[in-house]
């Protein structure tokens, strides 16, 4: 599997990890141009949804090169789904992307439902979908990168004691907002592109009040996409609002936040947001 990878991604390892919590992840190790960890150390950037984010980010690592705007050194760390497993990506990310006790918004339902009715899904795939919003742990898996992944990863690539930043789109993004809430010094940045907050109700509104008016210092940088706003799906027009809204609440409170428009769809603003978050939070 590994000697596939280096054939399709330049300087790209692939494993896969068991969990504490028996979930078995596909890792892929995406290293800088000519990376010596004996020389000088890179720090990680751990991207979500590796399944489909891969192909579309871990080819950037060539921006370190960039002459006309080089982005920080930094060791990718897609991770997504191994096995018979990875065939169904989409349904376990809202097990892992998910905060615990996230509402379910009705716009989301709808969606899947239309997904159903277009042949897109089964009613079987459509209610195993569902059911992994129902016992969301994006806790677990946030603990998974950090005290699982990570020391694996700091061992086999002579990776720095700091500096590592996390990207995330759609729930990716979501979850991106949920480790930043959690106040956590692991994460030096943080990128959430398009973040899914679908319900008006999400626990990182919840967890943003109880924060008060210290945000955390973990940089953050969210993105989300005009056509999501002016499009005539409710499920993307109210992440957008949401989004949005969440950045509101920021302004009055110090932190190192930024934000930026993408101009795509949901489905295809994922590279975009990837290539603004590092321009924003890890130029040279």
């Amino acid at each position: 599997m590994s000697t596939m990878w280096q054939g399709c991604l330049a300087h790209t390892d692939y494993f896969e990890m068991r969990s504490s919590g028996g979930h078995d992840y596909g890792v892929w190790v995406t290293t800088p141009p000519r990376y010596d960890p004996a020389a000088a150390q890179a720090p990680v950037v751990y991207v979500l949804d590796g399944n489909w984010a891969v192909g579309m980010t871990a080819p950037l690592i060539v921006t370190q090169l960039d002459p006309m705007q080089a982005i920080q050194p930094y060791v990718q760390v897609s991770v997504g789904y191994a096995g018979e497993e990875a065939e169904h990506w989409e349904r376990l990310r809202n097990r892992d992307l998910v905060p615990p006790g996230e509402p379910i918004a009705k716009e989301y339902i709808d969606a899947v439902e239309m997904g159903v009715e277009a042949g897109t899904m089964t009613r079987e795939q459509a209610d195993a979908y569902l059911a992994e919003l129902s016992d969301s742990r994006g806790d677990m898996f946030l603990n998974f990168l950090t005290d699982e992944l990570h020391p694996r990863i700091e061992r086999d690539y002579g990776t720095a004691p700091s500096g590592h930043g996390l990207f995330g789109y759609s729930y990716g993004g979501l979850f991106s907002l949920y480790a930043w809430l959690t106040n956590s010094t692991f994460f030096e940045s943080i990128g959430a592109g398009s973040p899914g907050i679908v319900h008006t109700d999400s626990q990182v509104f919840a967890r943003l009040q109880a924060m008060g008016d210290t945000l955390p210092a973990t940089k953050l940088h969210v993105t989300f996409n005009d056509r999501e706003i002016l499009g005539d799906m409710a499920v993307y027009q109210n992440l957008a609002k949401n989004a949005a809204t969440f950045l509101h609440r920021l302004t009055s409170r110090s932190g190192s936040v930024t934000s930026a428009l993408m101009h795509e769809t949901h489905v295809t603003g994922l590279q975009a947001s990837f290539l603004s978050y590092l321009r924003t939070c890890r130029a040279q």
